[in-house]
């Protein structure tokens, strides 16, 4: 394994210890056929939606996203309600950067937010739900081969360039949510040399009282159908997105490039963290 490969410390036994109510076995059973059916259904629409313009094609994207989440018996919430002037499903070209938490997490910003996002290579190898993600045009990065980080960057770079809204996830690994890991800065690179805004974004998993939740977080050797089993089991379980304000990307020449975009990421981190 490469030594720059971002790592939480997170792990199951020490993380997805929260308790939560749950729900009966019929009503798991129902949601995860739901869910399936759903997640079908959209691999047989891909080719074509992809037909249609940009703005039915979000709205669809939306509606399907926002669908899954309900079939898992997950409830999105957005902090604070954007108005029609300030949703940011009306921007485009602009570099999303969130927490990581789950495998939830992509779903939950196409849900408002659709756009390309950068994945690991291994969510290929999921079943249907990584042909689903490359099929959606996902970035995938090899995180154990540092050389193979300048092509991704750059492929991302000109998709902002080309107007597309693309989603990052700086930490580079799931974190449970008690915890956070370092926003890496080398996507940031891509907002400097296009031009992008960044959108920092806040991901918290909660309950309907009101008390976070690290039940939905997919950690250290968590695997897909165990994470999946856990969360439709949950009762009253709360994904809240939170919109932080745009951050323009610093113009910079060359030679101010690395310093540009450190600088871009502590501001993005603290502003997803609350802090900033």
């Amino acid at each position: 394994m490469s030594v720059w490969l971002p790592t939480a410390s997170c792990t199951p036994e020490a993380c997805l210890t929260d308790p939560a109510p749950t729900v009966a076995l019929p009503r798991r059973v129902l949601r995860m056929a739901g869910f399936l059916v759903l997640l079908v259904a959209g691999l047989a629409l891909i080719p074509p939606v992809r037909l249609l313009p940009r703005g039915p094609r979000g709205l669809l994207t939306r509606f399907w996203a926002r669908g899954m989440l309900g079939a898992l018996g997950v409830a999105v919430r957005i902090v604070p309600a954007p108005t029609p002037a300030e949703a940011p499903a009306g921007r485009g070209g602009v570099l999303l950067v969130a927490n990581h938490v789950s495998w939830l997490d992509i779903p939950l910003v196409a849900a408002v937010r659709p756009g390309r996002s950068v994945a690991k290579t291994e969510i290929r190898d999921w079943p249907v739900l990584g042909w689903l993600v490359a099929r959606g045009g996902a970035v995938f990065l090899d995180r154990d081969r540092l050389r193979a980080l300048p092509a991704a960057v750059a492929e991302v770079t000109d998709r902002l360039r080309a107007g597309h809204p693309v989603i990052v996830f700086p930490e580079g690994s799931t974190w449970c949510g008690r915890e956070s890991g370092r926003f890496r800065p080398a996507f940031f690179e891509a907002a400097v040399r296009s031009g992008a805004d960044v959108q920092p974004v806040s991901i918290r998993y909660r309950l309907t009282d009101g008390r976070a939740t690290s039940v939905p977080a997919f950690v250290g050797e968590d695997d897909l159908v165990t994470s999946l089993a856990r969360v439709v089991a949950v009762r009253g379980l709360v994904a809240e997105l939170t919109f932080r304000p745009t951050v323009p990307a610093p113009t910079a020449d060359p030679a101010r490039r690395w310093a540009a975009r450190k600088e871009l990421a502590r501001t993005a981190q603290s502003s997803v963290e609350g802090t900033g």
